[in-house]
């Protein structure tokens, strides 16, 4: 199966927090986009892989993700390395879609920021013919999506465009609040973190609002890309 477009994120809830809105407002136009996770967040103080994992295919079928994949890469260790970087070539080969989202390159997290330049560097090799990969012992064809687009997480950027997701931002929440044991839960009797603290998800609805206020939208999402982009002026003119 073909995607439209494939969202590379460092673990489970990642791709939710930072754009759940986007993916919602993408599938609910019949684009199909997949979710691809480097690790299953074993190092997460809440929770176990077992239950974040069932708690990410849920989020998926709220999000409506045609696809939702892990490359069981470790926790903690998201090393830059050949093995890894095969399999994120393997995965944009297999679905070739148009256009691939990771995490932003600089960001608290370490592992955000591996995700990152290994998606970056997959997305040039996965075009090169001698670069060899195999699915199902059946050689896979060179292939590159077209664009590259990061995602905000902890560090904020000057974003390249926003994404309106007023019509979808019910339903990210509803895709992060299916993390039940990763967020704000009165029933867990968990150790509390930082993202376990009702305050969070208040943030994550403010920042959606502070980048809506910035394209007159109740909600956006931010997303940056190096390249230079065009504006469709014709199009645009005619909305």
């Amino acid at each position: 199966m073909n995607l439209d477009a494939i969202v590379f994120a460092a673990h489970p809830d990642d791709a939710e927090l930072s754009m759940g809105g986007t993916i919602c407002k993408l599938t609910s136009h019949n684009f199909k986009v997949g979710i691809i996770d480097f690790t299953k967040g074993e190092l997460g103080t809440r929770g176990s892989a077992e239950t974040r994992q069932k708690e990410a295919f849920q989020a998926a079928i709220v999000l409506k993700a045609a696809v939702r994949e892990n490359l069981d890469i470790p926790d903690g260790d998201i090393r830059r390395n050949k093995e890894n970087l095969m399999k994120v070539i393997m995965a944009i080969r297999k679905y070739r879609p148009k256009i691939v989202f990771a995490p932003y390159f600089n960001d608290r997290h370490p592992d955000h920021i591996d995700a990152s330049v290994l998606v970056k560097e997959a997305m040039f090799s996965t075009g090169l013919a001698k670069v060899k990969t195999f699915e199902k012992e059946m050689i896979q064809e060179p292939y590159r999506p077209s664009k590259l687009y990061y995602y905000m997480q902890t560090f904020t950027f000057e974003p390249s465009f926003i994404v309106d997701i007023t019509d979808n931002f019910n339903q990210k929440m509803k895709a992060v609040k299916a993390y039940e044991t990763q967020f704000h839960n009165p029933r867990s009797v968990e150790p509390e973190t930082f993202i376990s603290r009702p305050e969070f998800l208040d943030y994550v609805q403010s920042r959606s609002q502070f980048y809506g206020f910035q394209i007159g939208k109740h909600y956006g999402e931010p997303f940056y890309c190096e390249e230079k982009m065009e504006l469709d002026i014709l199009n645009y003119l005619k909305k």
